[in-house]
């Protein structure tokens, strides 16, 4: 099966999502990504060889053709580093571990949560990542209310991230909407090399 993704426009890290998921949605085929910058064509061939799937990129007035050949399951991807230039960053990490913001009375705290990251997408810089662990997973899935408050920080270019044992344990996994599946290693890889980390 062959499938064409037409990435032109969209920001950062939009190219590599869509491109995965149509990737995840064949047994066996070729992905064609179309992007219109280096960023863009820089990512998604590094997610190509995260998964060691062949790749083959021609250029056509301005805009780069990205062929990725699969032929093997690349289930249980993890999330991989993806470099964003669009949007001013902190160098800092916010780290969510719980779905209520602070200690209390449990519907105040959604409140809270729920103005906190609605807050996080009207305030820049934006941090690099948002990673959510323990409960704080139940934040990225079906039935959240800041799906698209997520999703507004997330095409804006910051990682958001969820503890893959976490939704697992939740049994949530197969309801992620939002952000990538990721493992303690590279939870602490991003708060070791960020200059700030929050913890909530």
């Amino acid at each position: 099966m062959n499938k064409q993704i037409d990435a032109r426009g969209l920001n950062c890290p939009l190219p590599v999502i869509h491109t995965k998921k149509a990737l995840e949605s064949i047994d066996k085929g070729i992905i064609t990504a179309i992007v219109d910058n280096e960023v863009a064509k820089e990512n998604v061939s590094k997610l190509a060889n995260s998964l060691a799937l062949q790749v083959d990129i021609k250029e056509s007035q301005g805009d780069y053709y990205i062929n990725i050949y699969k032929d093997h399951s690349i289930s249980g991807v993890e999330a991989m580093d993806i470099q964003c230039d669009d949007s001013p960053k902190k160098d800092l990490v916010i780290v969510i571990t719980n779905e209520v913001f602070g200690e209390g009375a449990k519907e105040l705290g959604k409140v809270l949560m729920k103005g906190y990251i609605y807050t996080l997408t009207e305030s820049q810089p934006y941090p690099k990542a948002v990673i959510f662990i323990n409960s704080g997973v139940n934040l990225a899935v079906e039935g959240s209310d800041v799906i698209e408050n997520l999703r507004t920080l997330e095409s804006s270019g910051v990682e958001v991230l969820s503890c893959g044992t976490c939704l697992d344990y939740y049994k949530v996994k197969d309801k992620l909407l939002v952000g990538g599946v990721t493992n303690m290693y590279t939870i602490v890889e991003k708060m070791n090399r960020a200059k700030n980390t929050i913890k909530i």
